[in-house]
């Protein structure tokens, strides 16, 4: 393509049919990178499939005007392109490359005892078919979440890779071009993913398929989208923390009337003030007497990440499945402010309207089946967070008070906690010290 002309063209979001909204799930390119037309610039994931964004033409990347977690539509502009020759006729990521792949065959399948073993032609295929059976277990990932984009997989079947030896780094276990491109580097790079395969989990024995019609009548149901984004991280999160729950009960019969006046008066105004603002000041106020319960492990697991900003997760029930909004610097507002807050979120929630930003940042959270009842439960942690509050109703039992048993409203209250973190102890003083402060509104104040 000659330099006729040099203004920078905007490239926007293709016709990607009735889809609006879809989140960048990769950025494939920086400034300063050369592309050739059809070269991959992002990938974006709908609620029915992965798709790349291709370049239009040949040139230069100027910039860059989205990231990961964005969310656009068709028309979305996505980066300025510089006309130009573009990039090499292999892209220069995989000229790179080129050598390595005989490397990549050598840890595969001891390319050393075929090399030498002419004579050995009933040998040498049971190794040089071992890695068959792998492809099916490849195909796991893709059936819980995103395994790798479309142009991953086409670079993969150029070098003949199979992706399931891959641990992929990028969002939701995505294997990236880089994950890729550090498997070619290294000989050893194959077989320590299979290693590490068992502590990340994903070594579990998948359950067996069953053809269940042969038993009677059945109906497939897709999963709603946000079921399908948020079961792989239910099951990692499940599978990598070492969950305990503790529970308890708070009294709240005087912190309940208290509400009820608040609430009355807050209906003139159209909002409505329910026990989840109080739940969020008492926790941000034993989050700061227990800095431990607001802090995250660090990549390495050997230290604490402790977050000096106090932004409450509050799990919400729409009609799609469970999202988490998190309400940022909680510390900060009053119970008017608060049950203003929740009101506009549940609304959004239920309207299918929250952004990524308002599902992140997170340091604690609380799930909250209050209007559904049950007596307890054991929430799952939201990590990287390491501890999460679970509510359900609240109910009237005798107390004793010394002399006799009084009717007193009572809220259960159970805290999944990560052991690796906290231990019981510290669980059961964080939960009393909870109900303590529930136990007498005033307290709230302090």
């Amino acid at each position: 393509m000659t330099a006729a002309t040099q203004e920078t063209t905007e490239v926007k979001v293709p016709d990607i049919g009735d889809f609006n909204d879809v989140p960048v799930i990769e950025v494939h390119v920086k400034p300063g990178d050369a592309v050739n037309p059809d070269d991959p610039l992002i990938t974006l994931e709908s609620d029915k499939a992965t798709m790349d964004v291709p370049s239009p033409a040949a040139g230069a990347v100027a910039d860059v005007l989205v990231k990961v977690g964005d969310q656009v539509s068709e028309g979305t502009p996505i980066l300025m392109l510089q006309p130009g020759d573009g990039a090499m006729t292999a892209p220069p990521s995989l000229v790179e490359q080129q050598e390595p792949p005989p490397d990549a065959t050598r840890p595969s399948g001891p390319a050393a005892a075929p090399a030498p073993a002419p004579t050995a032609a009933a040998t040498t295929p049971p190794p040089a078919a071992a890695p068959a059976p792998a492809a099916p277990a490849a195909g796991a990932p893709d059936v819980v979440g995103a395994h790798a984009g479309p142009s991953v997989r086409r670079m993969a079947r150029e070098f003949g890779i199979d992706l399931g030896a891959i641990t992929g780094t990028g969002q939701k276990g995505r294997i990236t071009k880089e994950d890729l491109l550090s498997f070619l580097r290294g000989p050893a790079q194959a077989p320590a993913p299979a290693a590490a395969a068992p502590a990340a989990g994903t070594g579990i024995p998948e359950i067996p398929a069953q053809d269940f019609s042969k038993f009677g009548p059945v109906e497939t149901k897709p999963l709603a989208r946000i079921k399908r984004l948020s079961g792989p991280f239910l099951h990692r999160s499940w599978l990598n923390v070492p969950h305990v729950t503790h529970n308890d009960d708070a009294d709240i019969t005087d912190l309940d009337k208290y509400r009820k006046e608040l609430d009355t008066a807050a209906k003139a105004d159209g909002y409505r003030v329910t026990l989840l603002a109080f739940l969020v000041k008492a926790c941000v106020s034993v989050l700061k007497q227990f800095p431990d319960f607001n802090s995250s492990l660090s990549p390495e697991k050997d230290s604490l990440i402790l977050k000096k900003f106090y932004n409450i997760g509050i799990a919400v029930d729409t009609p799609e499945g469970l999202v988490v909004p998190v309400v940022k610097d909680a510390d900060r507002k009053g119970i008017i402010e608060l049950s203003k807050e929740f009101g506009d979120i549940s609304k959004k929630a239920r309207d299918g309207k929250l952004s990524p930003g308002d599902m992140q940042g997170g340091t604690f959270t609380i799930s909250s089946l209050g209007g559904i009842g049950g007596t307890s439960f054991t929430p799952i942690v939201n990590a990287p967070e390491v501890a999460i509050l679970g509510v359900v109703r609240s109910k009237m039992s005798p107390v004793w008070n010394g002399s006799d048993f009084v009717p007193r409203l009572t809220l259960p209250l159970s805290l999944s906690y990560d052991h690796r973190v906290i231990d019981g102890a510290a669980a059961a003083r964080f939960t009393r010290q909870l109900c303590h402060l529930l136990e007498d509104d005033r307290r709230l104040l302090l």
